[in-house]
């Protein structure tokens, strides 16, 4: 299915060598490049490969930057493997990233790369069995405000059969567990096996449970959670999805959230579950930082045989139109290959592209929006003479949406560095917080860097260049 006045492409298919399955959003990096990882793949001591650390231009030219290794004697002692989670480039222009097995424990790995890829372990979680207070299996990283990053493992912590931890680790590799959550096989209010966390412009950090709730009935006494918790570790529940069919609001959030750019300080969160709604095919929702949940997409538009497919795993993403995209991972016309969707802020949805085997299919992670104004992501399976059960690829959505720039973080106070993202940016003449001039340097055609001006107030940020001026769609938030 096309749509029209936009343009899908099969930027690369994987061959295994260079990878295999990308379960991970990428990210725009500020060479402007696309970096993620694959889960399997790669030339190591593993069966099938263990995956591995890439990069891609903008017109889909594919770098293999690490290959991982399952021994935890191979030459680089790390020993992580299966990577699933997104990177995430830190202020210190290196990627940060972890893997949920592997190490001398089998608990997970926190790790640092380079972009020339040289990799650093920074953090070994403990064994899979036994008592683990640190917890099991990390997911993403999201690098705070404080310069640390947040994260969650998937089950451990200071309970028996712990359901999972949230953590922080310093860029140089010092864990603290901030909260454990309960065992999974108990009643568990506060929820279990917690997804990836986002840091809202409150300050706090939000995020969702795959299980548990205060309800009552169903797997894990409880289909999921919305809760926020501060970067000290107090946590509050803020929804809790229901057990027992229907579940009109939804089941198992699997996905990370994404705030809304809206103009008001307390931005709506936004969401996806991978079940639950008329069809038990997922649902899309929006959340106030107070708890207020509202279901966008429930009307039966996810199901096994719609355009739009089910299962929405991966997060969405606000274009700088405004509009939200997301991917369902599987289902659609095809066969059962899932498809790319556009939703409004008030629940109106269009299917935008149908995967089938040759484009690609089964993507699980969500998309990126690059500064280019196009849109990025993975597919699990698929690609061109893979059949549906390919390598998996890298492919990119055109909507006819413009180039814009983006900035790193998007939240500061008076003097707080900033990087901006872009394209075409040799030669720009200005930079402004929300009308306020600020001192900067182009350090590249696709990156400037900058501090926040004495006098900026939350609103947009502009760059003027050559060929004209390119807004934030994204509000800077001036603390």
């Amino acid at each position: 299915m096309v749509v029209s006045g936009q343009t899908f492409t099969t930027l690369h298919t994987f061959t295994g060598a260079d990878g295999n399955g990308s379960l991970s959003r990428l990210v725009q990096a500020a060479d402007g490049d696309l970096y993620g990882t694959t889960e399997y793949g790669g030339v190591d001591n593993c069966t099938e490969g263990c995956g591995t650390v890439f990069k891609i231009t903008p017109s889909g030219s594919l770098t293999t930057l690490y290959r991982f290794c399952e021994n935890p004697t191979c030459a680089d002692g790390t020993g992580g493997y299966y990577p699933q989670a997104g990177l995430v480039q830190a202020a210190d222009g290196d990627f940060y990233g972890t893997t949920p097995f592997g190490g001398p424990n089998d608990g997970g790995t926190v790790f640092k790369i380079t972009p020339s890829g040289t990799l650093t372990t920074l953090y070994y979680f403990c064994p899979v069995y036994g008592a683990c207070p640190d917890g099991v299996g990390p997911s993403g990283l999201v690098q705070a405000a404080d310069g640390n990053f947040y994260g969650t493992t998937s089950s451990g912590g200071a309970y028996s059969d712990g359901g999972g931890t949230v953590f922080k680790i310093t860029p140089s590799g010092t864990l603290t567990t901030i909260y454990s959550f309960c065992s999974p096989y108990d009643p568990c209010p506060l929820g279990v096996l917690p997804n990836e966390l986002v840091q809202a412009t409150d300050g706090d950090f939000y995020g969702t449970t795959y299980w548990g709730g205060a309800t009552v009935g169903g797997i894990g006494n409880g289909s999921g959670t919305l809760f926020k918790i501060t970067p000290n570790g107090m946590l509050t529940t803020l929804h809790t999805f229901c057990s027992q069919a229907p579940c009109a609001d939804g089941e198992s959030p699997y996905a990370r959230l994404v705030q809304a750019a809206n103009g008001a300080f307390d931005g709506d969160l936004y969401g996806t579950t991978a079940g639950g709604g008329v069809d038990d095919a997922g649902t899309v929702f929006k959340i106030t930082l107070g708890g207020t949940l509202t279901t966008l997409v429930n009307n039966g538009q996810f199901c096994g045989t719609c355009a739009a497919g089910m299962d929405p795993l991966g997060e969405l993403v606000q274009g700088s139109d405004g509009d939200f995209y997301g991917v369902t991972s599987t289902g659609g016309v095809a066969v059962y290959c899932g498809a790319i969707f556009k939703v409004t802020p008030s629940g109106a949805l269009t299917t935008l592209e149908d995967f089938d085997p040759s484009n690609g299919c089964n993507p699980y992670a969500g998309l990126v929006q690059d500064t280019n104004g196009i849109f990025y992501g993975t597919t699990r399976y698929g690609g061109a003479g893979g059949g549906a059960k390919g390598d998996g690829t890298v492919f990119s959505l055109s909507v006819g949406l413009g180039p814009f720039v983006k900035t790193q973080p998007v939240f500061g106070s008076v003097g707080k560095g900033v990087e901006i993202l872009g394209t075409n940016l040799t030669g720009a003449t200005s930079v402004t917080f929300n009308g306020t001039p600020a001192v900067f340097t182009v350090e590249s055609s696709s990156l400037i860097t900058t501090t926040v001006p004495v006098g900026a107030s939350t609103g947009i940020v502009q760059v003027v260049t050559l060929g004209g001026a390119l807004s934030s769609p994204e509000l800077f938030w001036v603390r």
